[in-house]
């Protein structure tokens, strides 16, 4: 039997509105009256109904969280960042995931909508015009983490991944490399086949180097698609000998392919990789890599989402955060 803001009234022979000011934290009720509701909520074991005082205030203290994939650690830790800020604020999530399916990502978003959420962190790889127009059509506020919405129309938090995979193509060629190779993630995502593809043309361009269609190719974020794109660099017809990937999974990848076939990581071919998750510390040698605030990005997103639901002014709709390169034992 469900025990309903009636039952507790009734018991503490007290009005519902003065139940509701005692869940509510509301000041405006005399300590002896607070004591004794409390004491019957708690004997009650009365809880109030999220859905029933989100209809009545507008506002439900519920945020939808949608993930492409959420066994990835990549998007594993930006959610914890979205989580830390959410309980900061007093906000319960609902996590989703989509597969980066564009019919399941227009599904969660409103059946998210239908829970009365008071807004959206959203995180996918090809923000379309049918996504961005579903957005638009928002009654609540939708904020991207770690995605790329090339109009702008969306708010959003990443860093400049275009400069980031300059910086580290320049890194490799400073250190004497000619035949730099690229591992791109999906390239139907504008991160990579904008972004990151534009980044490493631009290094080339700067240092006077070619364009090698060989030494670009394309996975899926996964260790397998690592271990694929080295044997596809192989087949190249200069042989790279650095290699940057865009995923720590598919760096992993890379190494272990690079392994066995017979090769060494630093000394046949040097490997730079993209997130600074985990899994960069966890594999021999540790993988040389861009850092990506990744837990910020979430962090950022979720208090920048907080600001719109509750009508703060917002600045910056469009922010990107600082990265850099940390050195480890994966270049020489």
């Amino acid at each position: 039997m469900n025990i309903t803001i009636y039952d507790v009234a009734r018991e503490a022979n007290v009005s519902m509105a003065t139940v509701s000011r005692v869940v509510n934290g509301n000041p405006n009720v005399k300590p002896a009256t607070r004591k004794k509701v409390s004491e019957v909520i708690e004997r009650l074991g009365y809880r109030p109904n999220a859905v029933a005082r989100g209809l009545a205030s507008k506002k439900t203290t519920t945020v939808g969280v949608i993930i492409p994939d959420i066994s990835n650690i990549f998007f594993a830790e930006l959610a914890r960042g979205i989580e830390d800020i959410a309980t900061m604020y007093k906000y319960n999530i609902i996590l989703s995931n989509s597969d980066q399916n564009l019919d399941k990502e227009l599904h969660l978003i409103n059946t998210m909508l239908g829970k009365q959420v008071d807004g959206i962190v959203f995180m996918g790889g090809n923000i379309t015009e049918e996504l961005v127009q579903e957005f638009e059509k928002s009654p609540v506020p939708i904020v991207l983490a770690g995605s790329i919405e090339e109009s702008e129309r969306i708010p959003s938090v990443n860093i400049d991944y275009e400069q980031a995979t300059y910086d580290v193509i320049i890194n490799f060629i400073n250190r004497g490399h000619s035949d730099v190779a690229i591992v791109l993630g999906p390239t139907h995502d504008p991160i990579n086949s904008v972004k990151k593809l534009e980044g490493y043309k631009r290094a080339l361009a700067e240092k006077g180097l070619p364009f090698k269609e060989d030494l670009v190719a394309e996975g899926d974020y996964t260790y397998d698609s690592g271990i694929e794109a080295f044997e596809k660099l192989l087949e190249a017809e200069t042989k790279p000998t650095a290699i940057f990937s865009s995923s720590d999974e598919m760096a992993l990848g890379l190494v272990h392919g690079a392994l066995d076939r017979g090769f060494n990581v630093p000394e046949d071919f040097e490997v730079i990789s993209s997130d600074n998750t985990k899994l960069s510390l966890m594999v021999r040698p540790q993988l040389t890599t861009i850092v990506q605030p990744l837990y910020d990005i979430g962090a950022v997103a979720m208090r920048l989402l907080t600001k719109y639901m509750n009508k703060e002014e917002v600045t910056d709709h469009i922010i990107v955060l600082p990265h850099r390169i940390e050195e480890r034992s994966s270049t020489k």
